[in-house]
């Protein structure tokens, strides 16, 4: 399996977080053909269409150096789901975004766990001075993830795309008290 090389790998009590490879797409696109991705998918699902958003995930790594990493746990590598810092070229800013691929998964505090990671390599390692998270409205979930993780809402904040979104601003880590 090829892998992306020099990406770094963040280790939390209970996972791993590494960069996507290849043989995370089967997973990844199980999840986008599921009703769980309707959150993050924007138009219908197709194989077609799931396949390109991998390969965006992968060159993001490649174009910016750094992007999503992919959820594992540390007892069973496979992976669970995404996390982690994300700025395509037409967002008006950076990104902490989070998906649990497997249903099984959610309620375990995972997605808590790794956000928190991506958002202490986010402000440290790679100097980001902002970070928001954009979630759909009607995605309670991530509402109250963003929320336990500090993050409030930002009316005033630009988002991508057409669609309503919320956007929530991150404190950095040291802010958090």
């Amino acid at each position: 399996m090829i892998t992306l090389a020099a990406t770094p790998m963040l280790e939390t009590e209970r996972l791993l977080l590494r960069a996507p490879e290849g043989g995370d797409w089967p997973a990844f696109d199980a999840f986008l053909a599921s009703d769980r991705a309707a959150f993050v998918r924007s138009v219908d699902y197709s194989e077609a269409i799931s396949w390109r958003a991998w390969g965006h995930v992968i060159g993001h790594w490649a174009m910016r150096g750094f992007g999503t990493f992919v959820i594992t746990r540390r007892d069973d590598r496979r992976a669970i789901g995404m996390c982690g810092p994300w700025f395509p070229a037409t967002w008006p800013e950076p990104e902490i975004g989070w998906t649990l691929w497997d249903a099984g998964a959610e309620g375990a505090g995972y997605a808590r766990e790794a956000a928190r990671a991506t958002i202490a390599h986010a402000f440290g390692p790679l100097g980001w001075q902002t970070a928001v998270s954009y979630i759909a409205p009607a995605n309670a979930r991530s509402i109250a993830l963003a929320e336990r993780l500090g993050a409030r809402l930002d009316p005033a904040a630009a988002h991508p795309g057409d669609e309503p979104t919320l956007v929530f601003r991150h404190p950095a880590p040291e802010a958090k008290t």
